[in-house]
């Protein structure tokens, strides 16, 4: 058995061993049990004891206070970067560099290739002619650039048209275009983004061979079919890799902006767009705790030394990361870009849909809460990983997703629990009378840095269409007003959603956002 097995675990009747498939099993409950724990006793001990709840609460909204006041530095800090690093003359800088003083064995930066993986589905011609514009418009020496469209069999008919139009109008732009279909029904496979992007990445591994291009001397970056690289990523991604320690073992992640459609959608979708954003733009300033999200680029080399991505699982795009860290015993990293990738945000044909295509998008990220069992039983078998870091990676990870399906629910809704239910002994407290008051000035307090977020928002938004008037920008501020609705219907009960898929064994599929451009 290879050593290593345990990298390709998707769930646990992956595993032969009955002993290790129960400890597994165990393992993908125990984040859905926590959570439904925390809730449980949130509402029993404020019938029992609302006292105590009282100042778990006060101090737990203190604390949500001190974690928004922090976030927002980070965001500036974020944003700020992400504006200078726009800025700036990345090709100028490569010419300038000289001789790479990293490890890697080129003379110029010119001997760096780019491999871009664009899994598509059903997508509409629009989209995937809008990303093939963004990537002719980067100022990176096209040939040096191999792009792989990678289709699916399931939509043969509909895949071979688009392609065909694509590949006339753009086939010619590039050192090589290459156009891939992914078979159906695969054994050990699930439908989705990470088997079609491996089997199109191996396809396009023969190309590489064939050439000789040294695997050290490709950049992959694996896109969604909407990613739209702004004009200097390319070499942006090529001076950090010809910079950065340890190039080989690096993941690169830029922040993902979900403005690409960001004029026509609804309020809350918007709201919830420009929600996600931020969040990923703060990551960039915790690059110790920052794992690969989508649309992001990595080393091919790490990538073929894994057996590229999963096939097994949903949330590839996190897996990948974890995949290299346990294959090289902890000696893997993501370094934050501080550039930004634009997306779609969630638009469908009516509101009804497209509030619908936000939970189930929003549950498929969450059902990354698959990563846990993986980690923990991943850290069980590498012995080699200092027991430090699996202890603060897991914490951190572990504490996100618990976060994710709780905090919101915490802060906005049982939070006035002891009120309710606490009973009348309670209830003629001063505490009582008070509780309110203080929750209610706390959160008043942090919904304040909510307005530096708006701030940003509007600093973010691309030009407004011709049709629309200043009403728009009034709609974009009063809008932020949804955000604690939010946050409880669209992001904690979807990972709530998600955890139970996990802890009942109800596993999940791979669901495709639809991409409507009106």
């Amino acid at each position: 058995m290879d050593e290593k097995y345990y990298l390709k675990v998707g769930r646990a009747a992956d595993l032969e061993n009955p002993k290790e498939r129960r400890l597994y099993r165990f393992l993908e409950m125990i984040v859905g049990i926590t959570s439904l724990l925390i809730l449980f006793l949130a509402v029993i001990l404020s019938w029992k004891f609302p006292i105590w709840v009282a100042f778990f609460i006060i101090v737990y909204d203190f604390y949500f206070l001190l974690r928004t006041i922090y976030f927002a530095f980070y965001l500036k800090d974020g944003y700020s970067k992400m504006r200078k690093n726009e800025r700036e003359n990345w090709i100028k800088k490569l010419e300038g560099m000289g001789v790479p003083q990293n490890g890697i064995n080129i003379q110029s930066y010119r001997e760096i290739y780019h491999l871009i993986v664009l899994p598509t589905f059903r997508e509409p011609i629009e989209v995937v002619r809008t990303t093939m514009n963004c990537l002719v418009k980067t100022d990176y020496p096209k040939d040096k650039m191999i792009v792989v469209l990678a289709c699916e069999e399931a939509d043969r008919e509909n895949a071979e048209r688009i392609s065909s139009e694509i590949k006339k109008d753009y086939g010619d732009k590039f050192f090589k275009f290459l156009v891939t279909f992914h078979p159906s029904n695969l054994p050990g496979e699930i439908a989705g983004h990470g088997a079609n992007d491996a089997w199109a990445t191996k396809e396009a591994k023969k190309l590489i061979d064939e050439l000789n291009i040294p695997y050290e001397n490709i950049l992959v970056s694996s896109f969604d079919i909407d990613t739209c690289v702004y004009p200097k990523y390319f070499s942006c991604l090529t001076y950090y890799y010809l910079t950065v320690k340890n190039p080989l073992r690096t993941s690169f992640q830029p922040i993902p902006l979900y403005l690409n459609n960001i004029w026509e959608t609804p309020s809350l979708s918007r709201v919830f767009s420009f929600s996600s954003s931020f969040w990923h733009t703060m990551n960039q300033e915790r690059p110790d705790k920052l794992i690969t999200f989508s649309s992001h680029s990595m080393p091919f080399k790490a990538l073929s030394d894994v057996g590229f991505k999963q096939k097994n699982v949903i949330s590839d795009d996190s897996r990948i990361f974890w995949q290299c860290f346990f294959e090289y015993d902890g000696d893997y990293r993501t370094e934050p870009l501080y550039y930004p990738v634009s997306m779609d945000a969630n638009c469908a044909e009516d509101l009804k849909t497209t509030l619908k295509n936000i939970y189930k998008q929003q549950k498929r990220w969450a059902y990354g809460v698959g990563e846990v069992p993986f980690f923990i039983f991943a850290s069980i078998k590498n012995k080699k990983i200092p027991l430090r870091k699996k202890l603060s990676m897991g914490f951190n990870l572990i504490e996100g997703h618990i976060s994710w399906a709780v905090s919101a629910i915490l802060i906005f809704a049982l939070g006035w629990l002891p009120l309710l239910i606490g009973g009348p002994e309670f209830s003629s407290l001063l505490l009582s009378y008070n509780l309110p008051k203080v929750t209610g000035l706390i959160l008043t307090i942090s919904m304040f840095c909510i307005v530096f977020s708006i701030w940003i928002s509007m600093l973010l938004l691309p030009p407004k269409p011709a049709n629309y008037g200043k009403s728009k920008n009034v709609l974009v501020v009063v809008e932020w007003a949804m955000i604690p609705f939010v946050m409880i219907f669209f992001s904690a009960l979807p990972a709530l959603h998600a955890q139970m898929h996990w802890l009942f064994g109800k596993y999940m599929g791979f669901w495709v956002t639809p991409k409507v451009r009106k």
